[in-house]
Parts: C-alpha cells; structure tokens; sequence
C-alpha cells in the first residue's frame, strides 16, 4: 500500500511517517511538503537520520520530500493529511474520489457549516463533501469508518472529552450539564512561530485559554455528544501546562434524572441510605466493558486517576472515575500527538483497510 503524508515537516507529519516506516501493511511512503520539495527527509527532520532513505520505503521518492503535483502522481491508496484548517480540504482536492483521505484538520469534523464557520471565521471549504466524510473517533464509527473515502480525524481535546463520556451518556446514567477542564502540552499548538509558545513564555507558566464558546474544539465535542442524548449541555475549558505532549481532561456531569429517581426508590424500599445503588463502580466498569471491552487502545482504570506519562508515546486513552454524591467526576490521559493526532489517524486507515487495529501503533507507554 501506497501512503502520503501531506504536511511532512510538522509534529504529527513528522510522527506519522515514523508509524509508517514500523507498519508491516505499507509498502511505500511519499512524504510531502510544499515548502520543502526536493529537499531529504532526513535533513528537514534529523531525527529520522539517513538509515532508512534509501530503503523500500522511500523508493518513490528515494528519500526526498516532494511537491503535491509530484505526490498526486504516485496514485497514493490513501492520504494521511496533516495541514492547517481551512487549507487542508483545498489541498487535498486532487486526491478526492481517487485516494481516501484522512484529514487531521477541523475541514470536515463539524457537519453544520454554521457552526464551523463561527468557530473558525470562514465557510467549511468543501460544504459539498461533508456529508461523506465521516468523523474518525475510531471507537465510536468503527462500521462507518470501514467504508468511508474521506475520514475526518477527531481533535486532540475532544478525543481525551468524548471517550469517557460517551459510553454513559449512552446508557442514560449522566446528562444534563457536563463541565470538563482539559490540560494540554506545547505541541498541541503546532510547530510554529508564536510568542505564546516560547519556551521563556511557557516554562513554569500554566493556565486556561480560550474558555467555553470561544473554543473552537466545543462545538466539535457538543456536535458528537449530541449525536447520542439531545440532554446535555457543555462548558469545556482547556488548559496550557509547560509539557511538551499530553492531555489530562477531568469532567464533572451530573447524574441523569431517571437514576437518581430510581436510586431515591430503592432507598426508600430498603431503608437503607447506600443500599441498591445502581451505579456503583461495578455498574460503571460494565457499562466500559460493553463500549471497550474489545477495543485495544482503551484501558479502563477504575478509580485511578490517570496521568500524562501513563501514555506518553503510546496510542492509548486511559479512563478513570469516581461518584461524587449526585455526580460522576471522569478522568481520561491521551498522548495528544498519538491518540490526538498521528496515531488515531493511522488507527483510522487500519480499519479502514481491513488490517490489525494495533498495526504499526503502540500499547505501552515510555518509560
């Protein structure tokens, strides 16, 4: 199989071509950047070395980053694209019904052109595509992603949001108002120039950003949590921390109104204040065990409260919770370049193509 990564030069660019080169199903990878053509891979990213430049791989290109005309001669089977909203679907445009294209930009997340265009100031590129593209959140679309031509990669935020989330709000035991505060790393901000982003500026410095509807990753998660109960309403605020990679999100919803009317019933048949209890934390660990219980990148914690070095490198989202009187507090880690990014995007083509989930992706975190 033929793959090209649009946007070689960039973390996640750079990352997926590193999964690639360590999965068994490709046969040949065709690095692209528009501002780096002609030159070697391994001098625009030194951390690939010269080793693998002339391999089977690279033969194609025999290790040079090429033009996107260039690329589009190759006949990739799929495109793997790591560019900026609003350009990436324009860019990919000659790969449309000849490629699949996963797009790890916000082109085709959100299914409402209203809603994208006042997160992001502008139209959705290609509104005529939308409904074809299917939002990659692999544990959620698995069936819709096996036949889909164009997959629209989850955001970092909301992948580590949704995950925990929404195996209960789809067995009616939380709705209602759902608060999450969400910690990132530096790299969810991209490679780029930007002030904010310096390490001077970074280093022993933490805070939110862009809280609430001034987010543009809320309307994206409000969108997908929608699709399971119409009760539910969202605050989201994330968070930058002096990390280079990571998301911890901890989210606090209520319980539904039918549960807590039944655990008030069965307290009143029993006498007894605890007795009963439908939602204890076996009800919660069946409840994860019938969404994930066969998903591979999915480890449910129980009461431990997961961390950002729990998965650092690895393409899992660890889950973790705990009751709260009336409410459930949920806590979930990603790797936001992995699970993110990069990783849940090369997740995307393994099942889109029928491979081992797990292929070219790993399990354990780094030491």
């Amino acid at each position: 199989m033929k793959v090209a990564v649009l946007g070689t030069s960039g973390y996640t660019g750079q990352l997926l071509i590193r999964m690639l080169l360590d999965h068994r199903e490709v046969r040949e990878i065709i690095p692209v950047s528009s501002s780096h053509a002609g030159e070697m891979l391994s001098e625009v990213d030194r951390g690939m070395g010269k080793r693998y430049m002339n391999g089977e791989k690279f033969g194609l290109t025999a290790g040079k980053l090429v033009s996107l005309e260039k690329a589009v001669e190759y006949s990739p089977d799929v495109v793997i694209a790591a560019l900026p909203h609003l350009k990436s679907a324009e860019l990919c445009q000659p790969f449309f019904g000849k490629s699949v294209v996963i797009d790890l930009s916000a082109d085709f997340r959100i299914k409402d052109p209203s809603v994208f265009e006042a997160a992001y100031g502008k139209r959705p590129p290609r509104e005529d595509l939308l409904k074809e593209a299917v939002y990659g959140l692999c544990e959620w679309n698995r069936d819709e992603i096996k036949k889909a031509d164009i997959i629209a990669n989850p955001g970092c935020y909301p992948t580590a949001t949704l995950l925990p989330l929404l195996p209960l709000l789809k067995e009616g035991i939380i709705g209602g108002r759902i608060v999450t505060n969400a910690i990132s790393g530096i790299s969810g901000g991209g490679r780029k120039a930007n002030i904010n982003l310096l390490f001077v500026e970074r280093s022993e410095n933490a805070g939110a950003y862009a809280p609430g509807t001034s987010h543009r990753h809320l309307p994206e998660i409000a969108e997908e949590l929608k699709k399971v109960s119409d009760d539910v309403r969202v605050l989201f605020t994330p968070h930058l921390a002096p990390l280079r990679r990571g998301i911890v999100a901890t989210t606090w919803a209520t319980l539904s109104r039918e549960i807590v009317r039944r655990e008030s019933r069965e307290r009143e048949k029993k006498g007894r204040a605890t007795s009963g209890n439908p939602v204890d934390d076996e009800r919660i660990a069946d409840v994860y065990e019938k969404y994930y219980g066969r998903c591979p990148f999915i480890n449910i914690r129980g009461n431990e409260i997961p961390q950002t070095k729990d998965v650092l490198g690895s393409n899992r989202c660890d889950i973790g919770w705990k009751r709260e009187g009336d409410s459930m507090l949920l806590f979930s880690a990603i790797d936001n370049l992995v699970k993110g990014a990069s990783g849940q995007a090369v997740q995307n083509m393994n099942i889109r193509f029928g491979f081992n989930e797990d292929e070219g992706l790993r399990y354990y975190g780094e030491v």
